[in-house]
């Protein structure tokens, strides 16, 4: 007699907190990837790198999965461009765009616009722009910039930013109300890469963290099922 092995629900609150990073060039391998970590992720990141690759196909790829797509192009143009941009964007059916908050007000406000006019064009729900306050890659950053982009984001209409979790400390006195998405999510006990300021999931969701971005810490395990699963019992502990 064979015994089956049951996979354990995710809670829907933690699944609509995980983001999975999509870092790669293929849509075929990244479909993969997607469909095997459905079962504990809600969003999916697509990135300049996807993006590329496989431009707007990407987005719906994931939207028929029945993915959040998280589309990280960081944009930072002129505000004209920007608007633009944004307004194609938002007419795929992203849940979320993120632009750099160095970009300044003016910026914001027309990506913020142009997003949202795409997405009531298509006749589909308001998406959640968000302001890349500083890469986690940069351990460089002065402590006042962090919550000067926050204001900047606030006040250029974004209704959310992304920052590394020590930074949450700011984003909740600051804007309490902001969607926070932080990236560089290590489970304890995995290499930081090219991450200089990471933080384990537990710690990122205890200090306010929306949304936790996870890419290589799973992607890149040599059993990622087993890499998902733990995130999951660590957030449900």
């Amino acid at each position: 007699m064979t015994t089956m092995t049951m996979q354990k629900e995710t809670p829907a609150e933690i699944q609509s907190k995980l983001a999975l990073a999509l870092d790669v060039d293929d849509l075929v391998a990244a479909s993969r990837i997607a469909r095997s970590m459905r079962p504990y992720f809600g969003v999916v990141k697509v990135g300049l790198e996807l993006f590329s690759a496989a431009g707007p196909e990407a987005v719906g790829t994931f939207v028929d999965m029945g993915y959040e797509v998280f589309l990280d192009m960081k944009l930072h143009d002129i505000p004209n461009t920007v608007g633009k941009s944004a307004r194609v964007l938002g007419s795929l059916g992203v849940s979320y765009l993120t632009m750099h908050a160095h970009g300044g007000v003016p910026m914001l406000q027309a990506g913020v616009e142009g997003l949202n006019e795409g997405a009531r064009n298509a006749g589909l729900e308001e998406p959640i722009a968000l302001g890349v306050t500083v890469l986690t890659s940069d351990a460089d950053a002065p402590e006042h910039i962090v919550p000067m982009r926050l204001r900047v984001a606030m006040e250029g209409g974004c209704k959310g930013i992304v920052c590394a979790a020590s930074d949450l400390a700011d984003a909740r006195s600051i804007g309490p109300r902001l969607v926070t998405v932080v990236p560089g999510i290590r489970p304890r006990g995995s290499a930081a890469n090219d991450q200089a300021r990471v933080a384990t999931p537990r710690e990122a969701v205890d200090a306010g963290a929306s949304l936790l971005v996870i890419g290589r810490a799973v992607t890149a395990a040599e059993d990622p099922i087993t890499a998902a699963e733990a995130i999951v019992a660590e957030l449900t502990a």
